[in-house]
Parts: C-alpha cells; structure tokens; sequence
C-alpha cells in the first residue's frame, strides 16, 4: 500500500499583508501618530482651555495678554518657562543708557499748600515736612528731589510729599518717584484680594468704598505672589499664609499706625495688631543696604527677571520719625531701589511688587476737605505707571493693596 501525501500550499502574505502586520504604511503611522498628538492636546485644551481663557481675559492678571499668560502660567507650574521667556525678553530691552529725560519728567516744586478749609483752625499734631534727597546723576536738574505736596490736605495742611530724580549716574533719561507719607496724619489699612492672597472674602478689599472714599489719600501696590514672596499674610483675624520669622514685614495697627521691619526682631504679634503682609527679607536695616546686595543676584529679589536686568520696582520703607517712604519707577536694580529708599530716610526697607503692570502709586485731591476721592481726581506718581487712577475702585481688582486714609483731625 502506498501513501500520497498531499501537502496545502503555504499562504503566500501579500506585501499589503506584511505591512499591515508591521504597523501599516509610513502614512498610516503618521496619520495614528499625529491623531495621538491631537487627541492629547485636545483633552488638554479641555481641561486648561476655560482657564487660560478667563485669565487672558482678566485685567487684574496684567494690562496686556502677555502680562496675564505669565501669571497664569505662574499659577500652574510653569515658573521656569516664564523665568526663562522673560529672561531673553529683558536681555534685548535694556533701558537706555545716558541721554536726558523727557520734557516734563521731572517736577519743578510748587510752593507749600494753604488751607482752603476755614474750619482748619487747629493745626493738627504732624511730622515736619522731609527734607530733599541728595540727586544720583550730576548736574542735578531743576526740580530733581526737591518735594512737592500732593493729595488731599488733612487739618489743612500737606500729609504727603513727591518727588521725581534719576536713578543712577548712567541711565540718565528715566525718572522714578519718591512718596513720603505723615503716619501722624495718616492711617494706614491692607486691602486683600480674591487673588492676593486668596481666601476670601474680606472686610477690606475691591473697590474702595464710599465712605473709605471720603477720609482717601493714596493707595499703593503691595507684593509678589505669596508664592513667591518667601513670606505670609495676616488680617481680619486671620492667618493666611504662615508668618516667616525674619521675614521683611509691612504691619498695621488697630489704631491705624504701621511700621516695617523684620519679623521676630523688629516687629512681633501684638493684640493690636491688625494686618502683616510679607515679602522677602529687609532690603534697608539700620539706615543702610543690608550686607551682600547684587544686582546680579536675581534668586532673592526677584527671580523672574533674569541676570543683571533693571526693571520697574517698587519698595516701602519706614524713616527714623516714623513716615513712610515709597519708591517706584522703571530702571531699577536691587541696589538702586535700596540705595534710593535710604536717600529718602529710611532706616528699614522692603521690596515690594516690581514689574511693569504691578507698580502703581496715586494720590487723590477733592475739591473739598471731605470730598470723596475718584479716579477723576486721583493722580499718579509718574504719568507713565500702569493701571490708571481707577485701578483701586474696580470690582474686578484681585490683588491686595496699601491705602493711606485722613486721621481724623479736632
């Protein structure tokens, strides 16, 4: 017997076949690849989109969409991309070097202001007016750190002083401004913000109201992001944030008065005390630059502005009498604001907000001793600041801030 053995002829795979079993043509993987990436960024534009959209739609986040995205992206993890865009961004704006300001820039002084109150007939317990800052830039210019008086009177006379200099020997077309503010005719109150700090809602915050209208001197920024500013938050009885011991603080007390200092040193918790607000260390102890100030060192002042970078900055600082000082304007490094802040008396300093967007001092003038102050009758320190004279009345303003309110006077 014999056997046929009939063998079935091997299946031949088709080229077709075989690169279908491979993973398909070149084109078909591009085509998966591409529908995974797509479907990546899909979910997130699902997730981030509403967020990004409210941001970049949300003026108290900047004035400008590159303002906002930053922080937006700084609240949700990307500080390093935006330590390094605003790092070339700087790089290539250096504010100019030599020239001479714009007509007008600087503020010739205007003589002492009168009453127009008739009722003032008691003159009201004050501090003497400040004395002139020594100019930076030689020759100085007319008007250059010679005070003028500004803002409402209280009891008839001056609570606040401005002034206008150069600020440093090289760039000498810009001008930053100089507040000095009587504490003994002004109290000071924290206004907190759904954004800085959070946590709301509070008893003092945007817009200012009506009746804080009426008795309204100036408002100022505040500082960074508690995320960024080393430091914590106190008010209305609250802790915020923690309050860092050592950390540079601006404090309010119940009956209005304030000071700053460093934490655990200078200033403690008291029962009267009513608000902290923190940011970084003492720029100014003792009367001078605390030691080991660089203006390349960006890590502690700043560090979303790069290496040797002169930006706008803002710093708050206490004199010997007890009156405030403000400093604000563009062209700043750390050891020119500090430098500054001393040559306007201060004994303890601090940073506060920097940034263009972020640094903003006006001062209001009604036309009567009561009269409530209004964007219409506020004035910025420099014409050139940020955010208008309305900035402080708006309801859709999120950040926390400093006004300076008439004691009342008899």
């Amino acid at each position: 017997m014999s056997f046929i053995t009939t063998s079935t002829p091997r299946h031949r795979i088709s080229s077709e076949e075989r690169k279908e079993r491979s993973g398909g043509t070149p084109n078909y993987r591009r085509r998966r690849i591409l529908v995974a990436i797509g479907s990546v960024f899909l979910v997130l534009a699902l997730i981030i989109g509403p967020s990004l959209v409210s941001a970049l739609t949300n003026p108290s986040l900047g004035s400008g969409l590159n303002a906002r995205f930053a922080e937006w992206a700084r609240t949700h993890g990307a500080n390093g991309f935006v330590n390094w865009a605003e790092n070339i961004w700087y790089s290539h704006h250096a504010p100019p070097v030599g020239g001479k300001p714009a007509a007008g820039a600087l503020r010739v002084p205007t003589k002492t202001r009168a009453s127009a109150d008739p009722a003032a007939a008691t003159v009201p317990v004050h501090l003497p007016a400040p004395a002139p800052i020594q100019p930076l830039a030689t020759p100085a210019l007319p008007g250059e750190g010679q005070w003028t008086p500004v803002g409402r009177l209280v009891g008839g006379i001056p609570a606040m002083y401005e002034t206008r200099l150069r600020p440093d020997p090289i760039h000498t077309s810009l001008v930053v401004g100089v507040a000095w503010m009587d504490t003994k005719l002004l109290r000071a109150t924290l206004y907190s913000g759904s954004f800085i700090p959070g946590g709301g809602p509070y008893r003092y915050t945007a817009p200012i109201g009506p009746n804080a209208a009426t008795s309204l001197v100036a408002a100022f920024n505040a500082g960074f992001q508690l995320s960024a500013s080393n430091g914590g938050y106190y008010t209305d009885g609250r802790l915020i944030a923690p309050l860092r011991n050592g950390a540079a603080s601006f404090v309010v007390y119940a009956n209005g008065s304030c000071t700053v200092g460093a934490w655990g040193q200078n200033v403690t918790m008291t029962p009267n005390v009513v608000s902290v607000r923190q940011n970084l260390d003492l720029l100014v102890n003792n009367g001078q630059p605390v030691p080991g100030l660089n203006a390349n060192d960006t890590t502690q002042w700043g560090a979303t502005l790069g290496d040797q970078v002169y930006v706008w900055r803002s710093g708050l600082g206490v004199t010997a009498n007890g009156a405030l000082v403000y400093v604000g304007g563009p062209g700043l490094n750390i050891t020119t604001l500090a430098d500054l802040l001393v040559r306007a008396g201060a004994v303890r300093a601090m940073e506060m907000d920097i940034n263009t967007d972020w640094v903003n001092l006006t001062t209001y003038d009604p036309s009567t001793p009561n009269g409530a102050a209004t964007p219409a009758n506020g004035t910025m320190m420099l014409p050139n600041m940020t955010g208008g004279t309305s900035r402080y009345f708006a309801t859709w303003w999120s950040r926390d801030f400093i006004t300076m309110s008439a004691r009342p006077v008899g």
